[in-house]
Parts: C-alpha cells; sequence; structure tokens
C-alpha cells in the first residue's frame, strides 16, 4: 500500500584529480578564480533567496525536504534511520480539506493515495512502513462500577504499553465516546477509523480489546502471512459456513490494513449498527440467521461473520481467519495451563544457557526469535505448552463487574490477577525480579543469575 522501503544515504563519488603542465595551471587557475569568485556569487544569492520571505509555499516545501534529507542521512550514518517528528512541510495534504471527517457516516476516497503523498512529504517514515503497527484500545469515559474495575482496566492497559514498548509500536487509549450513537461494542469502530486518518504512516491499525492482556510477550504477528489481506481476525471457517455460529470468530481482537478497501469495508460495516434507521431490523435478522445467538441487537461480531457467510465472493479474498495461534484466547481454557506452561519453559531453559542470559530490555526481539527452535514441538492452541498470545478475559466484564453468569464473579477475578502476574513475570524478568506466587501481585523476588539453572 506504500512506497517500497529505501535508504536516502548515497555515497558521493570522489573527485577525479588530472595532471597539468605549469604555464597552463596558472592560466586555468586565474580562470578558476574568476569562476568561483562568480560561483561565490550565484550561490549567495541562491541561500539568500530561500532564506528570504516568500509568498511561494513550495520553495519553503523544498527546503524542508533538504533539511529532512540532511537529518536522515545523518542519522544513517550514525547507524539508524530515525523518524524526523519535528518537521510537517506547509504543502497541502488531506488534512487541509475542510470537507475531511474522522466521523464514521461520510466515506473517505483515494484514500491509498493520500497515504502516498503524505509518506512522500515525510520521507523519514517510508523506512519501515509496510509493518508499521499502531495498537488502539480503550474504555469507558465515567469511573468503573466494579470496585476493583479501574485498577484492573490500568494493569490491563500497562500489559498493551509493554508489549508495545518492548516491539516497538505505538498505541493509543481512548476514553472518549467518540460518536455516541454508536454505542457499547459498536464503539470500537469509530476510534479504528480515526486513527487510521491519524496515522497515515501506519500499515496496520491493531485493536485489542481492554479485557484482553498479551500472555506472551516475545511472540510477533506473523506479518508475511497477511501480506495479501486487509483484515486478520481470530475465527474458524467451518463456525461460519457450516455451523453458522454468532462465535465464529472474536471481534475482540483484529488487525486492519490502513487502506482504501478498508474504509470501504468499516462503512459497510458500521451501517448494520446503532447509526442505521434499520439497527432493530439487523438484529433481527441477525439472530434469525445465527440460532445460537443469545441476544436480539445488532452487535458489530455477528455481523462481521454475516457479510462473511453471505458475501463470501466479496470479502473472503481480503479477510484472513486466523487459527494456527491465539490471537485471541478463551481465558476459561488458557489459565489452568499458565502453571504447566511456566514449568515447561523453566526445563527449556535448563537446557539452553543462551535463553538465560541477562539482556537489555530493547533487545528482547532477538531472545524471542532464539527460543523459537525450542518451541518446534510445542503447538499451538488447545494443549499446547507454548505461551498463549493474547488471553481475552470475555464475559467478565471487568469494569461494570456485570459478569457472565455461567461463572463466579472470582473466578474471573482471579483468573486475570494470574493472568496479568503470567505475563508481568516476563517484563520483570528484565529489571531483576518475578512474582512468585502469580495470585499474589504485591510480592516479588530478586531473580538469581543463571536462573533458572
Amino acid at each position: 500500500m506504500v512506497s517500497p522501503d529505501y535508504s536516502r544515504c548515497q555515497a558521493s563519488p570522489m573527485a577525479k584529480h588530472t595532471v597539468r603542465n605549469k604555464a597552463s595551471a596558472y592560466l586555468a587557475d586565474g580562470f578558476l578564480f574568476l569562476g568561483g569568485a562568480f560561483l561565490a556569487v550565484l550561490i549567495f544569492w541562491f541561500f539568500w533567496s530561500f532564506t528570504s520571505p516568500s509568498s511561494d509555499p513550495n520553495l519553503g516545501f523544498e527546503t524542508t525536504l533538504t533539511e529532512s534529507k540532511t537529518t536522515t542521512e545523518m542519522n544513517c550514518q550514525q547507524g539508524t534511520v530515525k523518524e524526523d517528528i519535528t518537521r510537517d512541510p506547509p504543502d497541502e495534504t488531506f488534512y487541509d480539506d475542510p470537507e475531511l471527517t474522522y466521523s464514521l457516516g461520510k466515506s473517505i476516497t483515494d484514500w491509498d493515495e493520500k497515504r502516498k503523498e503524505w509518506l512522500k512529504r515525510h520521507p523519514s517514515f517510508i523506512k519501515g512502513a509496510r509493518d508499521r503497527v499502531v495498537m488502539v484500545t480503550g474504555s469507558q469515559p465515567s469511573p468503573c462500577k466494579n470496585p476493583i474495575g479501574d485498577h484492573m482496566l490500568l494493569r490491563f492497559f500497562k500489559n498493551k504499553v509493554d508489549y508495545c514498548r518492548i516491539h516497538g509500536y505505538d498505541i493509543f487509549y481512548n476514553s472518549a465516546v467518540l460518536q455516541p450513537v454508536m454505542k457499547s461494542y459498536w464503539g470500537k469502530l469509530p476510534v479504528v477509523r480515526a486513527a487510521m486518518l491519524a496515522h497515515p504512516e501506519a500499515e496496520w491499525i491493531w485493536w485489542v480489546d481492554s479485557d484482553a492482556l498479551f500472555t506472551d510477550m516475545e511472540f510477533k504477528l506473523p506479518f508475511e502471512r497477511y501480506r495479501n489481506h486487509n483484515l486478520v481476525v481470530h475465527g474458524w471457517e467451518n463456525l461460519i459456513y457450516q455451523k453458522r455460529s454468532w462465535t465464529a470468530l472474536n471481534a475482540g481482537v483484529f488487525l486492519i490494513r490502513n487502506c482504501q478497501w478498508s474504509m470501504d469495508f468499516m462503512d459497510v460495516w458500521a451501517s448494520m449498527g446503532p447509526m442505521t434507521p434499520d439497527y432493530d431490523k439487523w438484529g433481527q435478522i441477525l439472530q434469525s440467521t445465527f440460532k445460537d445467538k443469545l441476544f436480539p441487537e445488532s452487535d458489530d461480531q455477528t455481523a462481521l461473520i454475516y457479510l462473511l457467510y453471505k458475501e463470501r465472493d466479496k470479502y473472503w479474498d481480503n479477510i484472513y481467519l486466523e487459527g494456527e495461534y491465539y490471537l485471541e484466547g478463551y481465558w476459561v481454557d488458557i489459565v489452568p495451563t499458565y502453571a504447566n506452561i511456566s514449568g515447561r519453559y523453566d526445563e527449556t531453559e535448563m537446557a539452553a544457557p543462551p535463553l538465560r542470559r541477562r539482556h537489555a530490555e530493547k533487545v528482547s526481539e532477538q531472545y524471542g526469535a532464539f527460543r523459537e527452535k525450542y518451541l518446534e514441538g510445542a503447538g499451538n492452541g488447545r494443549g499446547s505448552w507454548r505461551r498463549p498470545f493474547v488471553t481475552h478475559f470475555t464475559g467478565c466484564q471487568p469494569c461494570s463487574g456485570n459478569h457472565n453468569k455461567m461463572y463466579a464473579g472470582e473466578t474471573c477475578w482471579n483468573g486475570m490477577v494470574r493472568a496479568l502476574n503470567f505475563a508481568d513475570n516476563q517484563v520483570l524478568r528484565k529489571y531483576g525480579f518475578i512474582h512468585p506466587d502469580l495470585l499474589d501481585s504485591s510480592t516479588v523476588t530478586p531473580v538469581p543469575f543463571d536462573y533458572p539453572a
């Protein structure tokens, strides 16, 4: 969707020396002196024209590009190409269009071209753009009714910040209702749409529900697998087309490419939500199509399944149903496995000294990649002893406390504490500590040297 990565660093060709006789050298030197003086005048006039006030915005843009190139080259010579967040050229972009709206309800057109143009004007963001991610999450604007709800949401957010810091992703936490009509579970779509417009430098927007957390801090998304797809969600094809189940996928965690296809798809998806006068009708259609749907309202998850079920030819090729790992995993199945998983990882590290080596948090990805060869027989999903990537506490409602009656509230809260500390141990270990008891968040102990040998 964007221009290929490239480096603006180029080596200048060396000047070529020639041999001249003495007489011709004096004559040539005279001409060179006069030519040099004339050139100096030209150079002075040239730079004076750039620094003097001008009503032509293109001149300012060219200056910005020159300065941006110089900054990028200097950073490259120092060993890294940095994103220049201090410069925004004055040339008009899509942001200067008074008709642009961040809200759903008015379509965005030519988004791919607008992104490309923005990147051309901000060249330091081109490198790495194909895999650049912005994670988006959030919660309600008011305090939680559950006495421990705000504390839980804070820890869930800390977990996401930890994961993003380790892997170099940006994160946006929203606690405002951007479009009040898009209530409840539909509220994520306006936030995702706004994030796409706010981050033209990002190829992917990654929505993660507030009650989902990362329980494998080393795992990285396999972007190469998704190169020909625009939406990635955890789900199962047979549950859509054979079982017709409203739980065939889970829309609490998804990746959506920042492109025109996604803009158009979100318009269609949102048209089944509360912003349409046919909202009640859509609820009836969805419940009649998916017999196991428990409530009559139209919701974002069932609406997404409906689009795949009814318009497979139109959407299937662009949507990837991820079932090979826990892009989001049901907490009831996962939480009881933490103790066994921790034991197996300890056994692996006892047999592999490089995995036990202390290291800076900044280089954690190297050790995650190194660990992969020791996890080849671990499997994925149910029955696996690999750390689950994401544990999702669906039905627990940590903020309101109105959890699903199929399990006790204490089961939810204790499960959350265990999951949060299971993940936190992977982070704290880089700082020299761990929680010895997953149900005790207050107590940590120092990690001995060469642990767990």
